[in-house]
């Protein structure tokens, strides 16, 4: 019996799962599926207005696997301010979320305020006002 340990190759371990296999290499369960979900919503290529049922639907994607990742520079203060938030919302309602999922929430309540209220919206006003 050999004393060496077998380990995955590189390849094997840093293989992604864009191309719907796992790590095992087997198909994903949601590229067989041939009915679609309807709760997510499909992305809108090439235009701006929504209907407003679209834009009711808007929701941060919450606590999935992300394949895309955007890197954003705050200040001590801000962060500070968000690790403050995060632990209210723990201790007052009991919500045990983490900083990426705050954000991304608070990016989806912009994003739905903006579709709906344009140029009355919250972030166009603060940013006008800047």
């Amino acid at each position: 019996m050999s004393r060496r340990v077998s380990l995955p190759a590189a390849d094997e371990l840093f293989r992604g799962n864009r191309h719907g296999h796992d790590s095992h290499g087997r198909v994903a369960a949601r590229e067989m599926s041939v009915v679609p979900d309807e709760e997510t919503p499909e992305p809108v290529v090439g235009t701006i207005a929504e209907t407003p049922a679209e834009t009711a639907a808007r929701r941060s994607s919450g606590r999935v696997r992300h394949d895309e990742k955007m890197t954003v520079y705050v200040t001590a203060d801000e962060l500070l301010d968000l690790e403050h938030a995060r632990l209210s919302m723990r201790r007052h309602q009991g919500l045990a979320v983490d900083r990426g999922r705050l954000v991304r929430e608070a990016i989806a309540i912009a994003l739905e305020d903006l579709e709906a209220n344009g140029a009355d919206s919250v972030i166009v006003q603060r940013l006008s006002a800047k």
